[in-house]
Formats: structure tokens, C-alpha cells, sequence
């Protein structure tokens, strides 16, 4: 069972000179957890916005909703420094055999 933060009431207990461990810390660590970040973007040129608004409308999506959907997809790609980075993990050449799985994974199955 998930649990609201405790709220201390009257005075604190750094108040009463006792130790706290931050109730204030708790309280935000759990609205954190549950609540879903935002941003803004500042001096976003007219034609840009129009640009986003007629795709968002096009999608039937309000600005919002588009550009939160840009963001996900956006966020879902590896950045290219990644992409090398797992790009020189992955080793040389590959073999054959693992070529030609590679290639009976896409067919999917051959034909009865």
C-alpha cells in the first residue's frame, strides 16, 4: 500500500531540537516520483508554431499533445555518440551463420 508523506504539524523537530530526515524531502521525493515533468520552450518563432500547429492538426492532436509524442520518439533514439559507442562493442564483421539468421528472422518462416 502506497502511503501519502507525513505532514508535520506544530512545531518541527529541528524545532524542538531533534534530528529531522526531511519530511519536506519525503514529500517531494514522492510527488516526484508520481508526477510527470514539464517543459517549456521560450522564443519559439511564429512560423515554427504554426509549422508544429498544422501537424499537430493534421494528426488531430493538440500542440501539447504532438510535441509530447515528438519528445517520446525523440528520447527513444540513441544519440549518435551511443550509437558509436555500441557500434564499436558490436566487434568486426558478422559471421556468416549469424547473417543468414539475421535474414531467416526477417522471412519469417519458409513456406509448408
Amino acid at each position: 500500500m502506497i502511503r501519502p508523506p507525513m505532514v508535520a504539524r506544530g512545531r518541527s523537530g529541528a524545532a524542538r531540537g531533534r534530528k529531522t530526515f526531511g519530511a519536506a524531502t519525503c514529500k517531494s521525493a514522492w510527488y516526484d516520483a508520481r508526477v510527470a515533468k514539464s517543459i517549456q520552450i521560450r522564443d519559439v518563432p511564429d512560423e515554427d508554431y504554426e509549422v508544429l500547429r498544422r501537424r499537430a492538426a493534421e494528426s488531430g492532436l493538440t500542440v501539447p499533445e504532438y510535441l509530447r509524442r515528438e519528445v517520446e520518439r525523440l528520447a527513444a533514439r540513441p544519440t549518435i555518440g551511443e550509437w558509436l559507442e555500441r557500434t564499436r562493442r558490436r566487434g568486426g564483421e558478422p559471421s556468416r551463420v549469424e547473417t543468414l539468421g539475421a535474414l531467416d528472422e526477417l522471412r519469417g518462416p519458409w513456406p509448408t
